[in-house]
């Protein structure tokens, strides 16, 4: 048997790696716990890590007993599908579900090598607006969670596009295999169409002077390709602002940018919308299902769901609120600020 060659590490200059792909003890948690465990302890989520929010309250809503059925439709990093499993205690099962080719992989093999096999952790890469058609191998569940962020192992990974802070194509995709990236999109629309994205998607107050920007430079020559490339446009179009409000109004107006961009492009409101009309019909009387949001328009469609299935009946009860994570959890993991917890019960 021919022996593989063997591959060394990419050095890095400097005391500390700083690129991703130089990275290599944070993308090997469970090879290197302590340093993990260090990076965390000071705020931040470890390179090629997610660090599951509002885990203990997501327990609580969902009352999760051995023998039961469950549904993750947003598998990402697993963390939350693994405290799913460890509550089932060897009997039942969990079906996890997530678009995402390349992380979906690495999560699936990380389960199956903490000991859940087939038996009691079953994974399809399917979008969650198909839960109707995973429904109708697996029958209806009695717990389902959807996290509706995107990984932090995405945002981090700069091939995926996903941030502006660092540079990369211009992708936004969460399956990169399908579908139009975010630069072929912003090429195939039209100025006004771009606008009205922003607004919608993010309520991004500098549509009109970002899409000018963006689409002048366009017809210019300039390519609108990479990370860098929009953010740049982006801190163009504000100049005018003053020098003491600008920095920070050019990262809220990127971040937003890029979201508006994001749920385009993986037509996340249409999708959401979807899973939420199926919800229902998926779910076993006195089911229970939670749901993590992280901008208003998200929790916006899943309040208004909620509401209207209570009033007719369809869920016996609903939460009168959301739940935010606590402000430790903020601490430790800046990213869950955002987030809010949605609940029902099947009638």
């Amino acid at each position: 048997m021919e022996e593989k060659p063997h591959k060394r590490r990419v050095h890095y200059s400097g005391k500390y790696p700083k690129k991703f792909e130089e990275k290599y003890k944070e993308q090997n948690p469970e090879k290197y716990a302590d340093t993990v465990a260090h990076v965390i302890s000071k705020g931040s989520t470890p390179a090629g890590m997610h660090i599951s929010i509002m885990v203990k309250e997501i327990l609580d809503v969902l009352k999760i007993q051995p023998g039961e059925q469950g549904l993750d439709c947003t598998l990402g990093y697993g963390g939350h599908t693994r405290k799913m499993l460890e509550q089932l205690k060897g009997e039942g099962c969990v079906y996890g579900l997530d678009v995402d080719p390349i992380e979906s992989a690495k999560t699936v093999e990380r389960l199956r090598n903490a000991g859940f096999d087939e038996n009691i952790f079953r994974f399809r890469l399917t979008n969650f607006a198909n839960i109707d058609q995973v429904a109708k191998e697996a029958g209806k569940f009695d717990f389902v969670l959807a996290d509706l962020g995107v990984s932090s192992m995405q945002i981090d990974d700069p091939k995926r596009g996903f941030s502006y802070k660092i540079d990369g194509p211009l992708d936004l995709r969460l399956d990169p295999e399908h579908g139009e990236s975010a630069a072929e999109r912003l090429h195939n629309i039209t100025r006004d169409e771009f606008v009205g994205m922003m607004v919608e998607n993010s309520d991004e107050p500098y549509a009109e002077e970002i899409a000018d920007k963006v689409f002048m430079l366009m017809k210019k020559g300039d390519p609108m390709d990479t990370t860098t490339a929009l953010r740049a446009a982006i801190e163009s179009a504000l100049w005018k602002l003053p020098k003491d409000e600008k920095a920070d109004a050019v990262k809220k107006s990127c971040a937003r940018v890029f979201q508006a961009l994001r749920i385009d492009v993986n037509s996340e409101f249409e999708v959401l919308y979807t899973f939420l009309e199926k919800l229902p019909n998926i779910l076993n009387p006195g089911g229970r299902v939670a749901i993590l949001t992280f901008h208003s328009g998200e929790d916006r469609l899943v309040k208004k769901s909620f509401k209207e299935f209570k009033k007719a009946g369809i869920y016996s009860e609903i939460a009168s609120d959301v739940t935010r994570p606590s402000a430790e959890e903020c601490r430790v993991n800046p990213r869950s600020k955002s987030t809010k917890l949605r609940w029902a019960i099947r009638a």
